[in-house]
């Protein structure tokens, strides 16, 4: 068994309104995540799967409970988190291989280093001859590897993707998908992704956590035994469409609870 990387014990998130009433987002989460593993977070609308990754690179406080990297308590541990969000972020005046140093500068890693790690990246992610290029010229797909690259390039212990490929269309969110396990089998990064597409989740993650409906909470872990290397013909198996089925049972009871009839 691989160590454990991420734990997650008890986390809960509760915001202060404008009519300054407690909405409680995220009740007692409770998971881990081992090193090297990629675990995929579903779950209704407004469940809190984005506050939960604020909650983890910082971004917000949670409210209760801890979280540790490798034993550490994760605000010790920040600067081994990136995150890649749905929106690329680049900036347009920076060209890919700028847009790529951009986290190694904050962090002051020496621009040398950084910038051999940067040609490696932008070969790892297919950008090869398009190192000058600046955002405006590129894809929404390509400026989504260069997101990737920029988070890789930080080395970072824990990556954090937020729907990364929900803007894009379905042919190239598919490329994307096969892309994205061909990089984290290249690099092995402790992975948390969110998504909304169940198939997505099932395609990419060896574990899936469910999330209920709001106070986000753990509803349960469901293990894909697909194995891998991934292949997009698998997508097509009764394994697959197993999971896929089970899942989406389990996330419309979570949406039917309470809902008005």
């Amino acid at each position: 068994m691989r160590p454990v990387k991420l734990q997650l014990r008890g986390v809960g998130l509760t915001y202060e309104t404008r009519a300054r009433r407690p909405l409680e987002v995220l009740q007692d989460i409770s998971f881990d995540v081992r090193e090297g593993e990629f675990v995929a977070l579903i779950g209704p609308s407004g469940c809190g799967k984005t506050s939960l990754l604020r909650v983890l690179n910082g971004l917000s406080l949670h409210t209760t409970g801890e979280i540790f990297i490798d034993g550490r308590g994760v605000a010790a541990a920040r600067r081994e988190i990136a995150t890649v969000f749905q929106s690329d972020s680049l900036f347009p005046w920076r060209t890919v291989i700028d847009n790529i140093l951009l986290g190694t500068e904050l962090r002051r890693i020496p621009r040398d280093t950084a910038r051999e790690t940067a040609r490696s990246l932008v070969r790892l992610v297919g950008l090869s001859g398009f190192e000058g290029h600046y955002p405006h010229e590129l894809s929404g797909g390509m400026r989504q590897r260069v997101n990737l690259a920029r988070a890789l390039a930080v080395d970072p212990a824990v990556l954090l993707m937020d729907e990364p490929f929900a803007s894009l269309d379905a042919q190239t969110r598919e490329q994307m998908q096969h892309e994205l396990l061909r990089i984290w089998s290249a690099r092995r990064k402790t992975v948390v992704f969110v998504t909304h597409q169940i198939d997505e989740a099932v395609y990419l993650a060896d574990r899936v956590v469910l999330l209920g409906r709001r106070p986000g909470r753990v509803r349960e872990e469901v293990t894909v035994a697909l194995g891998r290397p991934r292949r997009i013909e698998q997508k097509r198996t009764p394994e697959f469409h197993g999971l896929v089925d089970h899942l989406a049972e389990q996330l419309q009871k979570e949406v039917t609870v309470g809902a008005i009839v």
